[in-house]
């Protein structure tokens, strides 16, 4: 089994840094980012094949448009982590700023901190898991895919969400605008549980409450008055 390589970030142009990367993560190689000084926009619009390894923070953006690449950020990550990435999976050591996976279509996003407000917003597809908590409006507008949340959620959970669904295991501040909570049934928390368990977090006492759209703005007149009030 080969050594990882090394890529320094430092104060070199981005666009070459991640070039690098991409070249190396296309080739199938496992790579180490150094010197990351938690700069902006790294390691994005990956191909599938290796893995990138960022041992320090990260700014905001990182892993954006993956397609496929497993990212490891050994501390923080700003706002905007996994940004409409398609595929593969990016596993946070710390906590993530504002918009972790927003509008992402799949893959896998793993944050064992708490995350920002807005997480999973607009997000069309894949799984984001906080294992803290999350901000405010998380879950907003949402499409697709799964939110789960070992930790609270704050203010307006799930706010305007269209679909997919949300999980939470601890307290929810308050729902947001058309959320209702709805009653799992055995086998979806088996699937979350299985999720998790692949993660290594195994804990069948989870008391889950589970938010999804309550569909009232899916079709609504545009004269009623309370329907716009409510957006």
């Amino acid at each position: 089994m080969s050594l990882p390589i090394e890529i320094e970030a430092g104060d070199r142009p981005l666009r070459e840094v991640n070039a690098e990367i991409r070249r190396a993560v296309g080739d199938g190689l496992d790579v180490v980012v150094t010197n990351s000084r938690s700069r902006h926009n790294l390691a994005v619009g990956l191909p599938p094949g290796g893995s990138v390894t960022i041992p320090d923070g990260v700014g905001y953006y990182c892993g954006g448009l993956n397609t496929g690449a497993r990212i490891v950020v050994g501390r923080n990550a700003g706002w905007g982590l996994g940004e409409a990435m398609s595929a593969g999976e990016i596993v946070v050591d710390g906590y993530a700023g504002l918009g972790v996976g927003a509008s992402m279509l799949g893959g896998l996003i793993h944050v064992k901190g708490d995350a920002g407000p807005r997480a999973g917003v607009a997000m069309k597809g894949g799984d984001v898991v906080v294992e803290g908590s999350v901000g405010f409006l998380s879950g907003f507008m949402a499409h697709a895919g799964r939110i789960i949340v070992l930790g609270d959620a704050e203010d307006a959970a799930a706010d305007a969400m269209w679909g997919g669904c949300m999980w939470v295991a601890g307290d929810i501040q308050s729902l947001g605008v058309d959320a209702k909570l709805v009653e799992p049934d055995a086998e979806e928390v088996d699937s979350v549980e299985e999720l998790l368990s692949t993660l290594g977090i195994a804990d069948k006492q989870h008391s889950w409450k589970k938010i999804v759209s309550a569909q009232k703005l899916w079709h609504f007149d545009s004269r009623d008055a309370q329907a716009w009030l409510m957006i």
